[in-house]
Formats: structure tokens, C-alpha cells, sequence
């Protein structure tokens, strides 16, 4: 028996020892690999898919992820969040991660308990517990359940095993909150937000799946793979034209290429210590 299969089988006896569940979908390759686990070991009749919209995520996203659960013949509910409407997220503070998810795990677990289902199911893996992630104190406030990351799961073991089950997004690209592309401390607002969805829109129709707008006021920087930064050059004229139609006066292309979490390098070891060690 393989690493993975023993994980696997690790990840399927958790499931197990609940009844009924609320997964947290949001059309990526965790929650997906959760949901199709979800229903394999618990049946169609003891899991709901739960898809949130909100001014934060596109509503292609949200199409894609109800399609998806759709396909996998869960049964799915959409749901929409309002997240502008609290002051913290729109401040942008680097508490907001920690504001945004304690709204999205609240939003899970009255549904849950509504619904008399056992737990809330979410995507998170072990990858998660390195990086910056204030939003895991509100999962723990809430009670969610993270099945991968108790199975041990790492990306690499999520994409493997998606494959291996035929999961037609295994090698899907991640998506984030439209609130990272934006440096700590500036206001988030509908017209800012859709300025840089319409401008990642644009550049991913024009062939750069892994894409940031970084928001500095009059300024679009762009990321994309190194790999691909000459690709993007060369059509300059298509992409200037494009994002000053949307809003932005300057275009600059970040010759360090695409990086996860970019806004985070800004935040000092203590501040991101604190965020993520301090029950709130």
C-alpha cells in the first residue's frame, strides 16, 4: 500500500465518524477532492455542498463551483456574503482574514445546525499550517472540520489523488480573495474590486491563467509566471489599452513574476505571529 493510499483510507475513516455534513465548496482542487470523498463514504442524502458568493470572489467562480458540485451529483446550495459590510474587511487591515473567515464559517455552521447536519467539512490541508493564515482561529472558533489536514494532506497528495479519481480539476489554478490584491490599509471598495476582477478577466482571456492585478491606486502591477513575462511584453499595447479602459492609469509588469501571498512580505514576523497565535 502506497503513502497515498494509506492517506486515503486515513481520510475516509475521519469522514466516517459523521453522519451528515456541510462541505464548504468552493470549486478548487481541496474542496473538491472533500466534497467527492464526502458523498463517496457518507451518500448523496447526508452531504450538502454549500457555494458562498460574495463582492470578493467572480461570479464566474461561483458558476463554475455550483457546476461543478452539480456534476459530482451533490446536492449544493448557494449562498451570498456579504463581506463589505463589515468595517475591518474594508479596512483591509492584515486583521481581515481573520474577520472575513469568521463571517464565512458562521455563515457554514448556521446552515449546518439549520440543516441538523453533524459538522462543517472545509478544504484546508497541511500546507495551510506554514503560511499565513489568520482565518484558521476562526475555523477552530467555529468547530469546522478540516478532513484533509487531519488526513495529513499535502498539495502535492491532493492533486495526486484528484487525478487518480478521475477529478476533472485536479491541476486546477488557485484561486484567492480579490481583497489580496490589494496592500494592507487600503480601502476596499465595489468600484476598486471590480477595476482589478475586469483586468485579470481580461488577462486570462488572453492566455495567462495564473494572474494578479496588484491595486496601487492609479497603478496596475501585474504577475505572471517568469516564465511568461515576455509573452505579456510583447502584447503591451493590447494590455495598456485594456486596464487604463478600466480605471487605471498606470500599467507596470513586476519583473520578479507571479508570487502567492505577495501583500504578506509587507507584514513583519511578529505581526503575522500575533495574528495567527492569538485567539481573538
Amino acid at each position: 500500500m502506497t503513502e497515498l493510499d494509506q492517506k486515503q483510507r486515513k481520510l475516509e475513516s475521519i469522514i466516517k465518524q459523521y453522519s451528515r455534513v456541510v462541505v464548504a465548496f468552493s470549486g478548487g482542487i481541496d474542496s473538491t477532492l472533500v466534497l467527492a470523498e464526502a458523498l463517496k463514504v457518507l451518500g448523496r442524502d447526508n452531504v450538502l455542498a454549500v457555494v458562498a458568493n460574495s463582492e470578493l470572489f467572480t461570479n464566474e467562480e461561483y458558476d463554475k463551483a455550483i457546476a461543478l458540485a452539480k456534476d459530482l451529483k451533490a446536492t449544493v446550495r448557494g449562498v451570498n456574503i456579504d463581506y463589505l459590510s463589515n468595517a475591518h474587511i474594508v479596512a483591509n487591515e492584515p486583521e481581515t482574514w481573520y474577520f472575513s473567515k469568521k463571517l464565512f464559517y458562521n455563515r457554514m455552521t448556521e446552515i449546518a445546525t439549520e440543516g441538523h447536519y453533524d459538522a462543517v467539512f472545509d478544504g484546508m490541508i497541511m500546507d495551510d499550517l506554514s503560511d499565513f493564515r489568520p482565518g484558521l482561529i476562526a475555523r477552530n472558533e467555529a468547530g469546522a472540520v478540516s478532513v484533509l489536514e487531519k488526513a495529513g494532506f499535502y498539495k502535492k497528495d491532493v492533486r495526486e489523488l484528484a487525478k487518480k479519481l478521475g477529478l476533472n480539476n485536479w491541476n486546477k489554478v488557485a484561486s484567492c480573495s480579490i481583497s489580496s490584491r490589494f496592500p494592507y490599509y487600503t480601502k476596499l471598495t465595489t468600484e476598486r474590486i471590480s477595476r482589478v476582477m475586469k483586468s485579470e478577466k481580461f488577462l486570462r482571456d488572453l492566455g495567462f491563467p495564473i494572474v494578479r492585478v496588484r491595486f496601487h491606486n492609479e497603478i496596475a502591477r501585474i504577475e505572471v509566471p517568469a516564465d511568461r513575462l515576455n509573452d505579456l511584453i510583447s502584447q503591451h499595447d493590447r494590455v495598456q489599452d485594456a486596464l487604463t479602459s478600466y480605471g487605471f492609469k498606470y500599467v507596470t509588469v513586476d519583473m520578479a513574476g507571479f508570487k502567492s501571498g505577495r501583500m504578506n512580505d509587507d507584514l513583519s514576523q511578529a505581526t503575522k505571529a500575533k495574528l495567527t497565535a492569538t485567539e481573538k
